[in-house]
């Protein structure tokens, strides 16, 4: 009998603690999302990716809308096939339709193929109780099987384990001769054992990448060849597959394998595609179609998009926690950013619970879906149902509760100002001094709280309309724009709104400070706390819609993100709010947008010393949200005269999350340490961001690591310009 995987598996955080030790776990899993990453942008050069995204999308919804009628289609030319084709409405019953076949075959041996959706309903966990066993022939499927894992990734399922790990695991526990380093050694080695297995077994299992409705067609896409010798060696050949793979016709099917390779394994094709339209001749073929909470999810309009997934594992490939802890953390049997959204319709919120909070919205997974599911979104709706159903914790809801309320927050800030005074050094308030905070401070020191807060400092923007005669030429001269500094600059970095202030009144531009402002919601809506996000969000809209001007800025990123994408989510189901919400959207912009396209500041017009250089931080709410990635660059270079020098790895997340940096210290810590090293390498002393957030973080991590490096907001270099041209403003 092979190995199975052990029920009375640790809890979440013993899986954490375990995989925060296991150095060999995080430089396997970020080498191979490092090594993806240059494969993935290497082979998307030769296709379109938006245009093959958005095909495969409307194939994938028209499906959807049929559901039905799309199942018949391909059943009826199945069978015409030779095919039996079965439907199971769950897990029980697809296990006990594969355990009738086999028992009415005598077939007590079954070689499987790479199947995620075996994995989800445990079939070989419930074969082994009627002592059928079944045996994995993908590579990593049979190295994590024999080790009584789970796969830890979609497509790589032992990418976890370096060589290393095989190599102990074939000598030590199989008590298999094998080299503990060579590669190919052990390769050999495992294939040798797994070859007659193909050709002893009774039935052959695989799943199915595509199921093509008009001609009953079975596609398959591996690179081992295992799945082809599976499913035409045994005398029966099962198929298992959700209902979601259903595809109308050849040319979508077509399409998808050319987004799979290149999303799933940096390859431009994978190295076997396989398409079978009936029983090898003198065999049999039965076909399950898997139900267990697809039709459910197919019924929520917020995770039916959840179901266009082709399994490639992309979002696990470009995830930061997931590279430091790996799958059997960040998931439950599906891992990555879909894993978190699938697994409480195809198993339990239970068993997603704890991994979700593992999320920090980095927004990273959506660029590089190719179906483009919203999955930072669909998380977030996950959590909010966790904290339904759970709760959140008792300290977590008492700083949500307060932070959501105006004048408490306010007036909990202006006491930790002054609160803070006897631990702060500088601008820092340092982890030696804090032993309540010191597992936050100690690898990241806090800014100490200013004594006046961004509303006391500008209550001249609150009065009359004063547009300024504009210093530099430019086309926003003459406009009025209300500024929403969000929370972070308004009550920890005042002077960064008071930076985004001058260079628009520099440009002529007329700032007003609207009355009633406090957050966006942002923290609780990241939370999963609805009710206080909702509360936030109305407060923001209606101090906004009392404004007249045409246009709200933000010099964070996030808050813009919130404002003008996250609330129309947010009230989708409120006829009330919703048009107030999308009302909203069009005015909100982003600093750095309205500098380079609005106002478009001439190329030259700020010029400074010669010879200075940086390097600029994309945020995540920046880069993946807003899509912003030329504009700071054209402003940074054209309009200032600064030299860029480009950060590595500059589109992994900084670690900071919010309060996910609170909670999860020690991934953030890493992430962090990560991109200052970057930092580091580019030479520039200076990091340039649009974030508050990751401001805060980096330059804590700065201070605590007595790093040569300072970390400043866009509009701060901005200010810094215009004020030697012009001190008053």
């Amino acid at each position: 009998m092979t190995a199975t995987v052990e029920h009375d598996a640790p809890s979440f955080a013993e899986r954490y603690e375990t995989a925060l030790d296991n150095k060999r776990l995080a430089r396997n899993v970020t080498r191979y999302q490092t090594n993806w990453r240059v494969s993935r942008n290497a082979a998307m050069q030769d296709v379109s990716f938006e245009e093959l995204k958005a095909t495969l999308r409307a194939a994938k919804q028209r499906v959807l809308d049929d559901l039905d009628g799309y199942i018949e289609q391909f059943t009826t030319a199945a069978t015409r096939n030779g095919a039996t084709v079965h439907l199971a409405t769950d897990a029980k019953e697809a296990n006990d339709i594969v355990r009738r076949i086999a028992q009415a075959r005598n077939i007590d041996l079954i070689v499987k193929s790479k199947s995620m959706v075996t994995e989800e309903i445990e079939l070989n966990h419930y074969l082994e109780k009627f002592d059928i066993d079944a045996v994995e022939t993908d590579l990593g499927e049979w190295i994590v099987q024999q080790a009584g894992e789970r796969p830890s990734h979609i497509v790589g399922p032992a990418l976890h384990m370096g060589r290393e790990d095989v190599g102990d695991l074939l000598n030590d526990k199989l008590h298999i001769s094998a080299s503990r380093e060579d590669i190919p050694n052990q390769v050999h080695t495992i294939r040798d054992l797994i070859r007659p297995k193909f050709f002893e077994a009774g039935m052959g299992m695989t799943g199915a990448n595509a199921l093509i409705a008009e001609t009953g067609t079975v596609m398959m896409a591996t690179n081992e060849g295992n799945g082809r010798l599976a499913s035409s060696a045994p005398g029966c050949h099962v198929v298992m597959a959700g209902i979601e793979k259903l595809i109308p016709t050849f040319d979508d099917a077509v399409t998808q394998m050319r987004l799979l390779g290149r999303s799933g394994t940096g390859q431009r094709m994978t190295v076997y595609t396989t398409f079978i339209s009936g029983p090898t001749p003198g065999h049999e073929m039965h076909i399950i179609l898997l139900d267990n909470g697809r039709r459910a999810m197919r019924a929520r309009p917020e995770f039916e998009e959840a179901l266009y997934c082709i399994r490639c594992g992309a979002c696990a490939n470009v995830c930061p926690p997931y590279s430091e802890v790996g799958g059997h953390v960040f998931g439950h049997i599906y891992t990555g950013a879909i894993g978190l959204v699938v697994t409480p319709f195809f198993n339990t919120l239970d068993d997603i619970a704890k991994p979700q909070s593992l999320c920090l919205s980095c927004n990273a997974c959506e660029t590089v879906c190719p179906v483009g599911i919203p999955l930072p979104r669909q998380i977030l709706d996950v959590r909010k149902m966790v904290v339904e159903k759970k709760g959140l914790p008792l300290a977590k809801r008492v700083v949500l509760d307060v932070y959501a309320r105006r004048s408490s927050f306010g007036l909990a800030t202006r006491i930790s100002a002054l609160a803070d005074r006897p631990f702060a050094s500088g601008k820092f308030v340092r982890g030696q001094n804090v032993p309540l905070l010191k597992k936050q401070t100690t690898w990241r020191s806090m800014p100490a709280l200013p004594r006046k807060p961004l509303r006391d400092r500008i209550k001249r923007y609150k009065g009359e309309v004063d547009t300024p005669l504009a210093l530099i030429p430019n086309k926003a001269a003459g406009m009025t724009v209300a500024l929403f500094p969000g929370c972070m600059t308004d009550r920890i970095f005042p002077e960064q709104g008071e930076a985004i202030i001058t260079p628009l009144r520099a440009l002529g531009v007329n700032v007003v400070f609207p009355a009633g402002l406090h957050c966006c919601g942002l923290p609780a809506n990241n939370s999963g706390d609805d009710d206080n996000a909702k509360m936030m969000a109305k407060q923001t809209i209606k101090a906004l819609e009392r404004v007249k001007t045409n246009l709200i800025v933000s010099g964070s990123a996030s808050c813009v993100a919130t404002m003008a994408q996250d609330y129309i989510h947010l009230f989708r189901n409120d006829p009330e709010w919703l048009p107030r919400a999308e009302a909203l959207a069009p005015r909100v912009v982003d600093f750095t947008t309205f500098i380079n396209d609005i106002a478009e500041m001439p190329a030259g017009s700020l010029l400074g010393r010669q010879g200075e250089s940086v390097t600029y931080h994309d945020s995540c709410q920046g880069l993946n949200a807003l899509g912003l990635k030329d504009e700071p660059r054209r402003i940074l270079h054209d309009v200032m005269g600064i030299e860029i020098k480009e950060l590595p790895e500059n589109t992994v997340c900084c670690g900071f999350g919010g309060s996910f940096s609170f909670e999860y210290p020690e991934i953030a810590e890493r992430l962090m340490n990560r991109k200052l090293n970057n930092a580091e390498t580019t030479g520039a002393h200076t990091i340039v961001t649009d974030n508050q957030g990751c401001i805060m973080h980096l330059r804590g991590g700065c201070d605590a690591g007595h790093r040569n490096l300072n970390v400043k907001h866009i509009a701060e270099l901005l200010a810094e310009r215009v004020r030697a041209i012009d001190p008053s403003l």
